[in-house]
């Protein structure tokens, strides 16, 4: 199994009703800006251990598992709505760095929380790192009556208990799946995340910790021009950082390409795009040394 090198500190922090999981590795220091780091849709806080031990210097780090995910509960949410994040985040970082400004870095779907949260509250953030997090496709009105009335329909299924996840007979098994979703994921990796990614919540049945109802299509439109409305708050320089492994084209039919993403960050006024080579979706876990280093580079 992967040796970790810096071990966390886990801990919980009310935050908006819930009991928030949070991970953080170092101490804070007055010298010292936080790094706030954000994990991707079914992912969790210990995500980030490759990178973190691949730093070459000292930082106090602070990473949530969002509600839903990890080891923080929902309370019974049968839905997840975008703008919950965004509050959660402005709650932590008043927790751990009040009046302070942090180096805020997302993948994923935290690349997104992240960036619309550097445009909602810029004074709060010094640095932003954007991890492979693309938006989504363009949506119009005329897709409203048939998305909600799929959300609708999909809330029906998982009170029906239609929409539960997958199951495993060993932690072996969810290090298989892990492996199966990235070819680059190597297989020490792949058991150490699979003992944060699941937990044994009844006897031989390993289940991950992300909440089913994440499955539910969000009821909420994609809404690019109020999205770019937001971006052009950002004040703070911001890194984007793609895999050499682009499958995002492939994985939206053409729906939305790299180049509109590209496109979209026009209106960032700071930015800078690099691209890591061998690695997919997950960079993280994939190349985590050159992760680091850019990471490093951009927040000195």
């Amino acid at each position: 199994m992967y040796p970790a090198q810096r071990i966390s500190r886990s801990g919980f922090v009310p935050i908006r009703q819930l009991n928030y999981h949070v991970r953080c590795w170092g101490q804070p220091g007055p010298d010292k800006t936080p790094w706030v780091l954000l994990h991707g849709w079914m992912d969790v806080a210990a995500s980030f251990q490759f990178v973190v031990d691949a730093l070459t210097q000292d930082h106090f780090i602070i990473a949530p598992d969002w509600r839903g995910f990890g080891l923080t509960r929902s309370g019974g949410a049968d839905t997840f709505w975008f703008p919950d994040y965004l509050a959660d985040l402005d709650a932590l970082l008043d927790h751990y760095a009040p009046g302070q400004s942090v180096n805020l870095v997302g993948h994923s779907m935290g690349g997104n929380v992240a960036m619309l949260y550097a445009g909602l509250r810029p004074g709060r953030i010094r640095r932003l790192v954007n991890l492979e997090g693309f938006g989504l496709p363009a949506s119009v009105p005329t897709q409203a009556p048939g998305r909600l009335t799929q959300w609708m329909n999909e809330v029906k299924q998982f009170h029906r208990g239609a929409l539960q996840l997958n199951t495993y007979d060993s932690l072996d098994e969810v290090a298989a799946r892990l492996v199966k979703n990235n070819a680059y994921l190597s297989q020490d990796k792949a058991h150490w995340l699979a003992r944060h990614w699941a937990a044994e919540l009844a006897p031989g049945q390993w289940t991950i910790l992300g909440e089913a109802a994440h499955k539910i299509t969000s009821a909420q439109l994609y809404r690019v021009a109020e999205v770019l409305a937001i971006y052009r708050h950002i004040a703070a320089p911001t890194l984007m950082v793609e895999a050499s492994d682009d499958r995002m084209t492939a994985w939206w039919r053409g729906q939305f390409t790299l180049a509109e993403h590209h496109e979209r960050l026009k209106s960032v006024a700071n930015l800078d795009i690099v691209q890591v080579p061998d690695c997919g979706h997950m960079l993280h876990h994939d190349q985590p040394q050159a992760v680091a280093a850019l990471l490093e580079q951009f927040m000195a």
